[in-house]
């Protein structure tokens, strides 16, 4: 048994929407986008109708703007607007924070969205992700988010909004598959997560309800907890609590300094 499928699919008039503000942000800043994808729920797999969508990308500047003496500003945000949230990382710093590693870009990597995509960056980007040690990094991340969500928004609560039910369930799904995975970076999408994952039945009907109630639900939208899925989720809490999440990092900064390097003097364009 699988829940409800994923549809990854974005409409063509937001596409062309979102592909305008990405050609615009382009021009007006001087650089060229090496990827842009979906991050939030749309691509967590539980968007609701009126959910936002949440686009983040990575750029690069032209050479002559990293040889200059006063750093310039690394990201670049947009005001959110229509439905829109819209911003990105300079390369340079995308791969400092890659090297910790970077939970948030480690998901950006693997997001089933797409809006723009230079397979052949994307693929070194995602080979370097695969070599850093991600499992300490994960684990604190994904433990941290799961529990400051059920500290804010169910606590002792009996009824509780599907969104931040997800909020938390997707981090514990993460954290078991690390817990079952360690060699693997856990997918970004819920779906993915469940169909690698040995959850038991009952579990995998739960959540396959609760999706279907947050795809009919707009962002407000609420009901009574769910044992099965409370049970599922202080489980894996538990064990990333005295997991270790210390693991030794690989020496890959030289191999980072390289990309950079390959990528801002355009040797790496394919």
């Amino acid at each position: 048994m699988t829940p409800l499928a994923f549809k990854p699919d974005i409409a063509a008039d937001i596409r062309a929407a979102i592909e305008q503000e990405l050609c615009a942000i382009e021009d007006r800043h001087d650089v060229r986008l090496l990827f842009a994808v979906e991050s939030g729920s749309r691509a967590w797999g539980f968007p609701s109708p009126d959910s936002d969508y949440d686009v983040r990308f990575i750029y690069v500047h032209p050479l002559e703007w990293y040889l200059k003496l006063q750093p310039g500003r690394d990201v670049i945000e947009l005001p959110i607007s229509d439905d829109l949230d819209i911003n990105g990382w300079d390369l340079r710093k995308a791969l400092t924070l890659l090297m910790r590693p970077n939970p948030v870009l480690l998901e950006w990597l693997s997001s089933p969205v797409r809006y723009r995509w230079n397979q052949d960056v994307c693929a070194k980007l995602g080979a370097l992700a695969e070599k850093t040690a991600h499992q300490g990094a994960c684990l604190y991340h994904y433990l941290n988010l799961g529990q400051s969500q059920w500290s804010k928004h169910v606590g002792e609560r009996d009824e509780v909004s599907f969104k931040k039910y997800f909020y938390i369930l997707r981090p514990a799904l993460a954290i078991r598959w690390i817990r079952l995975n360690p060699d693997i970076l856990p997918p970004m999408n819920l779906q993915a997560l469940v169909a690698g994952l040995d959850l038991d039945e009952t579990v995998i009907a739960e959540i396959d309800n609760l999706l279907r109630l947050k795809a009919k639900a707009k962002e407000i939208g609420a009901g009574q907890r769910i044992a099965a899925i409370d049970d599922l989720i202080h489980g894996e809490f538990e064990w990333a609590e005295t997991a270790e999440k210390a693991t030794r990092k690989p020496k890959l900064m030289d191999e980072a300094d390289a990309l950079f390097q390959n990528v801002v003097t355009g040797a790496g364009d394919g």
